[in-house]
């Protein structure tokens, strides 16, 4: 007979019994917070970039992905490029997009939040004068970044932004853009 604590949990796509469990073994063993995730990219000439992301550790192992993910970049024609992919910027609020998603989602499954649907717009304001090095006062990337959630959820028009908060108050993408983090580079010869 299958008991109440044994019937799998499931809200927004998460397996809820399988976060709790996961939140468990972290506080009893810290050490498998721990991660490193990694790539690997290669110059192809002008704005063209090809990095593979195929391994990364964490839970205390070293794991594979069955099959490597390849991120391409370019430029626009007007910066440059060929526009046969979206340029670094661009990932980088495809990165905050999906982590501020998959944060807000994954905790609210955990206070039980059902969370139907979930949609999101990004907008990054940028000044060339920084990267083309005309004006030192202005800085390289990005002067600010605009995020617009709409949400479908079984909740008063109030407790919205409180769902919304979950994602920038737990992401990971969004502490790293605000916070800063120290970035160390090393050079050898190819």
């Amino acid at each position: 007979m299958v008991t109440a604590s044994q019937v799998p949990v499931v809200v927004n796509g998460v397996s809820v019994n399988d976060l709790s469990n996961t939140i468990e073994a972290v506080k009893t063993q810290p050490a498998l917070a721990k991660f490193r995730f990694r790539l690997r990219n290669r110059w192809h000439g002008a704005a063209q970039n090809r990095s593979t992301i195929d391994a990364y550790f964490g839970a205390g192992q070293h794991a594979t992905r069955a099959t490597p993910f390849v991120l391409e970049t370019d430029e626009p024609p007007v910066l440059l490029g060929k526009d046969s992919a979206p340029n670094p910027v661009e990932y980088l609020l495809h990165a905050l997009a999906a982590c501020l998603t998959t944060s807000m989602i994954y905790h609210a499954a955990a206070r039980g939040i059902h969370i139907e649907e979930v949609e999101s717009s990004l907008e990054g304001d940028i000044d060339l004068h920084g990267f083309l090095d005309l004006d030192r006062a202005v800085r390289n990337g990005y002067q600010g970044i605009q995020v617009k959630f709409k949400i479908k959820a079984d909740v008063p028009d109030h407790r919205l932004r409180e769902i919304a908060e979950l994602g920038s108050s737990h992401s990971p993408v969004f502490d790293s853009l605000t916070r800063g983090v120290p970035i160390s580079i090393a050079v050898d010869r190819l």
